[in-house]
């Protein structure tokens, strides 16, 4: 029976480059050996996969950090004709980002999923890393085709579209923390919200009627929060909650 593999201590994480060569070099030396304990030799193979993975990881937290150095405050070159706020376009936000976190070694790939939310799209986005690390990021839209006044203004093909084209302009700025020279709220996020005691009366009484919270922030156009709804629907919110409790 061959020693090499037994020479390495397994509980010790190993996360050098050169101490992963050196892991992978007994790896393939036992390889070579008819007598390798079989169940050592997974173990060595299963230590040598969290080792690279590792340093994946740390690559791309390291180039994250280094990619939002580089990235400053991005001015704001459209106008939401409804709210009359100013945002950043996708295309100013790519034309700004793309070059820097592709030379940091990223990649981005969008994609929508279905919702748990009725109406509502989910928006992903899979950030991979040239060492190999990724992770995946999504965010939920309403795609119910309502404006800001609830009344039917886009198809449900426009509002899909409008759902995917929101979802992901809003993960590029969030994924790499990018903040707008000016206001951005064209996704219309009320500029009045309720206060704090309005808060807590919403949430005692979602609690009292045994409402789902999700799903009735989902129908006030919330999902955020409670500090999300604005202060014109706080009298829809309390109705809806009230007649919840008629159907109970």
């Amino acid at each position: 029976m061959s020693t090499a593999v037994t020479k390495v201590d397994e509980s010790r994480e190993v996360s050098a480059p050169g101490q992963s060569t050196s892991l992978i070099q007994v790896i393939e030396r036992a390889a070579t050996n008819p007598d390798v304990d079989i169940e050592k030799m997974e173990r060595l193979l299963a230590m040598h996969e969290r080792i690279v993975g590792k340093q994946a990881e740390n690559a791309f937290n390291a180039a994250m950090s280094q990619a939002q150095s580089e990235m400053g405050r991005i001015s704001a070159d459209a106008l939401n004709p409804q709210t009359k706020s100013r945002y950043a376009t996708y295309g100013k936000l790519d034309k700004a980002l793309r070059p820097l976190y592709t030379n940091n070694g990223f990649a981005l790939s969008f994609g929508t999923e279905d919702s748990p939310t009725s109406e509502y799209l989910r928006v992903t986005c899979h950030v991979s890393h040239r060492d190999g690390h990724s992770r995946g990021h999504h965010i939920d839209m309403p795609a119910d085709g309502k404006g800001a006044k609830g009344g039917d203004v886009m198809t449900k093909t426009h509002a899909t579209g409008a759902a995917a084209s929101y979802g992901m302009r809003y993960l590029l700025k969030m994924i790499f923390n990018v903040a707008i020279g000016e206001e951005d709220s064209d996704g219309n996020q009320p500029q009045n919200t309720i206060t704090q005691d309005q808060q807590d009366a919403l949430d005692a009484l979602i609690t009292d009627v045994g409402a789902n919270k999700a799903k009735f922030l989902a129908y006030m156009g919330a999902p955020g929060g409670l500090a999300y709804i604005s202060e014109k629907d706080y009298a829809r919110a309390m109705q809806a909650l009230e007649a919840k409790r008629g159907q109970a």
